[in-house]
């Protein structure tokens, strides 16, 4: 083989293995983004709690580089808090920061169900069926993370729906931040309500009854957000330190 045949053929040959390498790099980035992702929705990792970057690679096998990375995209999806020189942390969302977020929803999703009542074709509601036939299937398994990630998307499915992009993209962020706090606050038996909830309102979507559908999604975002609210309120709760030991310390 010729010098210049070598010379135009090895720049060739380092692209590929810059392409394969970048490729598996993407490829243990994205398995560490899901494992994370799936704790925080399976409610193992608790509010506050830091994620060293140490810690993960070793736990992953993986570059601290690549874990940065990660941390740095859950950051920005809202799942995780990076605090300059500390590094990232499991959210501490306050009771304040719930509400907010559940008010929106209320607002958006008021105006979705009432846009969609009694107007979904038979297809729309087979779909919405088969999603909500999913979310029961996950809670009978008891799969966490799956029925926290099919209760989100069934809200993301009936804003699909109404056909706007944009509104779906804004919803689907409302959705991540509200999955997140009901994962870190709402108590695990809880999740039932999810799918029998959903299940009702399908059946209350087939009809033009619009009032009695707005009522139900209220109720049924007012009902989560009441649940979540009062696990953080417990969460802050500072215990009395004299009531703690004052029993012990009455004389007979």
């Amino acid at each position: 083989m010729s010098t210049s045949l070598i010379r135009h053929t090895r720049p060739d040959a380092a692209e590929d293995r810059g392409s394969a390498d970048a490729q598996a790099e993407a490829g243990v980035e994205d398995r560490v983004h899901a494992a994370i992702t799936a704790a925080l929705l399976a409610g193992k990792l608790r509010p506050g709690m830091p994620l060293r970057e140490r810690s993960l690679a070793e736990a992953f096998d993986c570059t601290r580089g690549a874990v940065r990375k990660v941390l740095a995209r859950l950051g920005a999806e809202g799942k995780l808090d990076l605090e300059p020189n500390r590094g990232a942390f499991v959210p501490r969302p306050s009771v304040e920061d719930i509400r907010e977020v559940y008010s929106a929803r209320r607002a958006v999703e008021v105006g979705i169900v009432a846009t969609l009542c009694g107007r979904l074709s038979a297809e729309q509601l087979a779909r919405l069926t088969q999603h909500v036939e999913a979310e029961e299937a996950a809670f009978h398994a008891h799969r966490r993370e799956a029925s926290a990630r099919l209760a989100g998307g069934f809200h993301a499915l009936l804003t699909e729906m109404v056909g706007s992009a944009d509104l779906l993209a804004f919803v689907q962020r409302l959705i991540a931040k509200t999955e997140l706090y009901k994962a870190l606050y709402d108590p695990e038996e809880y999740i039932e309500c999810a799918p029998t909830e959903h299940r009702e309102l399908v059946e209350a979507l087939k009809t033009p009854c619009v009032q009695a559908t707005i009522d139900m999604i209220t109720t049924h975002l007012n009902d989560i957000e009441r649940r979540v609210v009062e696990q953080a309120i417990r969460a802050e709760e500072v215990p009395d330190v004299k009531a703690i030991f004052a029993a012990g310390l009455k004389r007979p």
